[in-house]
């Protein structure tokens, strides 16, 4: 018996909508690889910093992701006939001059090229989240262009706001631009940007938000999971640029969701690609088909590609590093460049190949210009005059380093990383009491910096304020109890305040949670040594030489104790290397000198002592000793001294 409504509307099974796919796959591998996998990178985010730190993860997703995800539009764009025809002279006139720009520019260290990828690299970022947004309206139905228009607006809005208020992404973006030579941008401009680009985030998210309730008024649903995807990217997205501490980790951390994002999506078309048009053959037609086999060929490319982007942070050839480096800079930005008009959704022959009807006629590149004159100006503002404008104002001379530092410091009062490195610049060009200053005002921000407690205390300290010195260092230990150099340093300023039964213990303490410090044995045996306990001070500057064999002060002390013991030959051997290591220093040559006279070598004795006494003609003891020396002149053949 036919359904109720069919007899009563003979008519109604036609009128009924076909029940649309929303998803790309399907439901679950949509979730994993498009909408969901930032909840499942965050727990294995935290498990791999556990392991590695967040420069080494950052090298490895850089080079094996990064760069091995641009390998996929690479075969596509010299793989498809149709497509290299079509666009010839873009693929064979790009490369040719993106690789001799950006080897140039990195050869000559030009600092602009940089800034040029940042800046396209999160345009990029954006733009994939965007065509994301296309995809899936396309899946439910919808085409219309103020749609279109709004989500380009709401992604664009939201990356540019996360980049312009992160400390960490405005920090690396202005150090650069400085280093180019770039003029002084105040802080005023700055804020002014921020909140320009905050309201304009605030509108276009009201617009959005507008739309998709008119949308849903008048009967067109708009794809939920197009509204999941744009939650969970943006929320990542900052979450990558804004919470994450260490900025290589978070870019790292984005790097792999965009990658899994781009793979599996680029894998999908040109497998569909591949089975829809015969006329694509060769290599594309042999990687691009069913077969569980063949993806693990294609991940397996993606990430030998990528692997000679990681070898490069192994090399330590300036020019020829700089020269590969070029090559992987100019690899990503091709990347960039081909993804803007080889993956275009709304043209017909992208949708046909993501399985996505009412696709348009192909669009037409000309318009009110040439296709060419259009896409030249393009190129001209979005890299020519940009990348040849900060290259110049480089080549004629960007400010010294400590000007530029000053600058990024008052562009971000609040960056406690700004005023931790000015802090290091101005110590290092011995300015202390400003160096002082920055890292006071970095803990007024992060009190928590235990680095910073202790750079502060051995300003303190030089300064000869020791009281205040060791209550910097000892809020470093109460923050890093761990750290043995924070231990040396506290136990240190103890012993200068007399209190040398505390300084003893932080010494042993030291000693064993920086087993391979030369300093802190160093230290550690001069305690024992005027303390009288010569054996455990000769096992500390054993331990020193261990872990650092050219150490010239622990052969100098180990010599003066073997001396004292009576070991003259190993002491006579680390004295003479001594010497060699660091002949300007009148106390070697001395104890140098008082082991030849021991063993009866009264002319090399008496050279040794005569070179010491010339570098330092104050010390009572060299003194001495050369008197000593004139004295066994008289004596010719004996072998018994005064030494």
């Amino acid at each position: 018996m036919p359904p109720i409504s069919a007899t009563l509307y003979p008519d109604a099974t036609l009128r009924a909508p076909a029940r649309k796919n929303l998803w790309i796959l399907n439901g679950w591998r949509d979730l994993v690889l498009y909408v969901g996998t930032p909840l499942l990178l965050v727990p294995l985010f935290a498990v791999a910093q556990a392991r590695w730190s967040g420069q080494d993860i950052y090298l490895f997703v850089a080079a094996m992701g990064s760069m091995g995800h641009h390998l996929p539009g690479m075969i596509r764009a010299y793989g498809d006939r149709a497509l290299f025809e079509r666009f010839r002279w873009r693929f064979v006139l790009a490369p040719i001059f993106l690789l001799t720009t950006c080897i140039a520019f990195y050869v000559w260290n030009l600092n602009a090229i940089f800034l040029v990828v940042f800046f396209w690299g999160v345009w990029h970022g954006m733009m994939q989240t965007y065509g994301f947004c296309r995809i899936y309206d396309a899946k439910a139905g919808s085409f219309a262009a103020r749609t279109r228009r709004l989500d380009f607006a709401l992604c664009g809005t939201w990356f540019a706001a996360a980049v312009l208020f992160s400390p960490a992404r405005m920090t690396t973006t202005l150090n650069i631009f400085y280093s180019t030579g770039g003029p002084y941008l105040p802080r005023s401009l700055i804020v002014s940007a921020q909140y320009l680009v905050l309201g304009l985030t605030v509108v276009a998210t009201v617009l959005f938000l507008f739309n998709l309730a008119q949308a849903w008024r008048h009967g067109e649903r708009p794809n939920p999971i197009k509204i999941a995807l744009l939650i969970t990217t943006i929320g990542f997205w900052w979450y990558c640029n804004d919470l994450i501490t260490n900025l290589l980790a978070g870019i790292a951390l984005f790097e792999v969701f965009h990658d899994v994002q781009y793979l599996s999506l680029v894998w999908i078309y040109n497998r569909n690609r591949v089975e829809k048009d015969n006329t694509i053959g060769g290599f594309m037609r042999f990687i691009f088909r069913r077969s569980g086999a063949l993806i693990g060929l294609y991940v397996a490319l993606v990430l030998v590609y990528g692997s000679f982007g990681y070898a490069t942070s192994f090399l330590h050839v300036g020019n020829v590093k700089r020269f590969l480096m070029g090559i992987v800079a100019a690899s990503g930005l091709l990347h960039f460049y081909y993804d803007g008009f080889i993956w275009k959704v709304r043209e017909r022959s992208t949708r046909e190949s993501l399985g996505l009807a009412g696709g348009t006629a192909d669009i037409s590149l000309g318009g009110l210009l040439p296709a060419w004159a259009t896409h030249a100006g393009k190129w001209v503002g979005a890299f020519f005059l940009p990348l040849a404008i900060l290259g110049v104002l480089q080549m004629r001379g960007a400010p010294p380093r400590d000007v530029r530092q000053a600058w990024v410091v008052s562009d971000l009062p609040n960056s406690a990383r700004e005023h931790n490195d000015y802090g290091d610049i101005l110590y290092r060009s011995g300015r202390g009491s400003e160096a002082a200053e920055q890292y006071r005002l970095e803990l007024k921000i992060n009190p928590d910096s235990a680095a910073s407690h202790n750079k502060l205390g051995a300003i303190l300290l030089a300064d000869s304020k020791v009281d205040a010195a060791f209550s910097e260092f000892d809020a470093a230990v109460q923050l890093k109890p761990d750290d043995g150099e924070y231990r040396y340093d506290r136990g240190y300023t103890l012993l200068r305040l007399g209190r040398q039964e505390e300084a003893l213990a932080d010494y042993q303490a030291a000693a064993r949670l920086a087993p391979k410090s030369e300093r802190v044995h160093n230290g550690y045996a001069a305690l024992l040594q005027s303390a009288g306990e010569i054996d455990q001070a000769i096992q500390q500057w054993r331990q020193s030489l261990r872990y650092s064999p050219n150490s010239f002060n622990a052969r100098l002390g180990l010599g003066e104790l073997l001396l004292k013991k009576g070991e003259l030959d190993e002491a006579r051997r680390l004295l003479v290397e001594a010497v060699q290591i660091d002949g300007k220093k009148a106390r070697a040559r001395d104890l140098l000198g008082k082991v030849y006279a021991q063993q009866g070598q009264m002319s090399q004795a008496r050279v040794q002592f005569s070179e010491a006494s010339h570098l330092d003609p104050n010390s009572t003891e060299v003194q001495q000793d050369v008197q000593s020396a004139q004295a066994q002149d008289g004596f010719s053949g004996s072998t018994d001294t005064n030494f």
